[in-house]
């Protein structure tokens, strides 16, 4: 509990890892906030039942709270969210209303604020994906800032998890981006890092995955402990090998 961890692709796709924070924190109880900027709730869905999670029925119960972000784009560009609710849209800043991200803060804290009724085992906020703020046009100081508020109030106050997706591409010329990432990386708990091979695409073997586990946040004077998998997706689960040991090589 009370812990920080980055998803970090590169030439790749990772979003296999946020599909299985996902159904593993719905299974384990916890009262989930997800701000999916990336896909719609359908897609997210129909992945969901492939791993034997139902995000619907989790929604009615009152366990997952589900921020659609591509719906909600057009609903401020048109205007029509505010109409219907009555409520500041989550994502506000697009329309030139306000430049940071406070509402959406707001969104994440109401959302995960534990009621008197509620029997959930711990507060979950996850982000599919953090870089896609950027695009929208939100700068690289408000989404840190949103992320430093977060933890504050997830992490620290509630003694949940967060979990955030990022894109990240090193010879990319999106400083802004290799900003976010690059600051995300220092104060992250864990680092699931997933790249592309370096040789090239291959059917057996679809990337790489290093996990970093942040000793020297704990000022114990460790080293960081690195963990360097392959794994290949198949299609209701991820096998992991060690590199060079995959089946078809064996």
């Amino acid at each position: 509990q009370g812990k920080f961890t980055l998803l970090r692709d590169t030439r790749t796709d990772g979003s296999f890892l946020v599909h299985h924070f996902l159904s593993f924190y719905l299974r384990a109880g916890c009262k989930v906030c997800f701000v999916a900027l990336l896909q719609s709730f359908s897609h997210y869905n129909i992945v969901a039942q492939k791993l034997g999670v139902s995000l619907t029925a989790a929604k009615e119960r009152g366990q997952l709270v589900f921020f659609e972000g591509l719906k909600s784009c057009l609903d401020v560009l048109f205007g029509e969210e505010e109409e219907q609710s009555g409520q500041p849209s989550p994502l506000q800043f697009i329309s030139g209303s306000a430049s940071d991200l406070k509402a959406l803060f707001e969104f994440v804290r109401t959302s995960l604020t534990p009621s008197s009724s509620d029997s959930w085992k711990g507060p979950v906020l996850l982000v599919d994906d953090l870089s896609v703020l950027l695009s929208l046009g939100t700068t690289p100081v408000a989404v840190l800032d949103f992320i430093h508020y977060c933890r504050v109030v997830v992490c620290s106050q509630l003694q949940g998890n967060i979990v955030v997706l990022v894109h990240s591409n090193e010879d990319s010329e999106d400083e802004e981006n290799e900003l976010v990432v690059n600051s995300l990386c220092h104060h992250s708990d864990l680092i699931l890092w997933v790249e592309g091979l370096a040789t090239g695409f291959c059917k057996d073997v679809h990337g790489e995955i290093k996990i970093i586990k942040r000793l020297s946040l704990e000022l114990t004077g460790e080293q960081d402990h690195v963990q360097i998998y392959q794994y290949k997706i198949q299609d209701k689960n991820v096998t992991f090998f060690a590199r060079g040991l995959s089946a078809a090589v064996l």
